[in-house]
């Protein structure tokens, strides 16, 4: 049976893990789940073959695969592949190794550093090593019909590095990975929104035309950079110097781009900011782990300098103060 590619426009969203498959059939699993969804691939290890930290993803017209190999490991698009008639793209980009990957096709080979990237061509022969223990690697899978008219010139991208100095390439990235912790997509228009927004950025790395670029700017880019935008204040929340003029510096944009960013939303930075701080305070008053934090030190914890300006959005927010919040939530919070 031929594999399918990944989804049409009207196809279902699959999801898959190798944390689903037992250890002692993990490897043979998880690759037909690649075969059978995304594309037919072949992989060789140096040593106990597996991937213990490998999720796939297939969506109309796109395929994603996030891994950690357990050990070196060549994956191949072989002659005897190429009969399936795939003519995608695969987007590897190396997110993290303590070595240079090795990637060859049409006669030529390609270094690819930690954090770059490179493009191969099912319809061709192509092979990726890593020698290096558990890389990090993300892959996209993407027709080429879809690209093509997007790309400046089709024909340059394949086979060679992409940099990681490239922001496109670094919000991508990013992209996928806030995209796999998903546990969900809530609909199918959501996830061709999805889709469409992973072509904008991968043309953007890839080298867009004009028209292309422009597109990009007002929904591929501006989500990508807004999700980067939200990850940078959640790994900072309970910073109390966090500010609009922190995160746009960390960001490389300015500030008015990160509010202007926030009101297409409907919101503002500070708003957004002070949303986040409340649910994390929540979070902790309602959880039994924590019920020996006293009120000040959850108000800390949270990202608030001012215990009574904390008390009062916290209870123009859920209605009650913190302290009533914590007793309704009952022995589970309180034991």
């Amino acid at each position: 049976m031929p594999p399918m590619l990944s989804p049409n426009g009207g196809g279902t969203i699959v999801r898959f893990s190798s944390a689903d498959f037992p250890e002692r059939s993990q490897a043979v699993m998880w690759s037909e789940m690649v075969r059978r969804h995304i594309v037919s691939l072949e992989t060789q290890f140096l040593g106990k073959p597996g991937f213990p930290n490998a999720v796939g993803m297939a969506l109309p017209g796109l395929g994603v695969v996030t891994y950690i190999a357990q050990h070196q490991a060549t994956t191949r698009r072989t002659r005897r592949l190429l009969a399936d008639g795939n003519d995608n793209l695969r987007l590897l980009i190396l997110r993290r190794s303590t070595t240079a990957a090795t990637a060859a096709q049409f006669g030529r080979e390609v270094a690819v550093d930690p954090g770059n990237a490179v493009v191969l061509l099912n319809s061709e022969q192509n092979s990726i090593s890593f020698p290096s223990r558990r890389p990090r690697v993300v892959v996209l899978n993407l027709r080429q019909q879809g690209l093509r008219p997007l790309l400046r010139d089709f024909d340059t991208v394949l086979a060679r590095p992409i940099p990681k100095q490239l922001e496109a390439l670094r919000l991508l990235s990013n992209y996928i990975e806030g995209l796999i912790r998903e546990p969900a997509l809530s609909s199918a228009d959501v996830a061709r929104l999805v889709v469409a927004q992973v072509y904008d950025l991968a043309a953007l790395t890839m080298g867009a035309t004009r028209d292309a670029a422009e597109i990009a700017k007002g929904r591929g880019l501006r989500v990508a950079r807004l999700r980067a935008i939200e990850s940078d204040i959640a790994e900072r929340l309970a910073a109390p110097e966090l500010s609009v003029e922190s995160v746009a510096t960390r960001q490389r944009v300015s500030p008015r781009y990160v509010q202007m960013l926030f009101e297409q939303e409907g919101t503002t930075f500070s708003q957004y900011m002070l949303g986040q701080r409340l649910v994390r305070a929540y979070r902790i008053l309602t959880n039994p782990l924590f019920a020996d934090r006293s009120i000040t030190s959850v108000t800390f914890d949270a990202g608030f300098g001012d215990l009574s300006y904390f008390n009062r959005a916290f209870r123009r927010c859920y209605g009650a103060t913190p302290s009533e919040v914590r007793v309704e939530a009952g022995p589970r919070a309180s034991m």
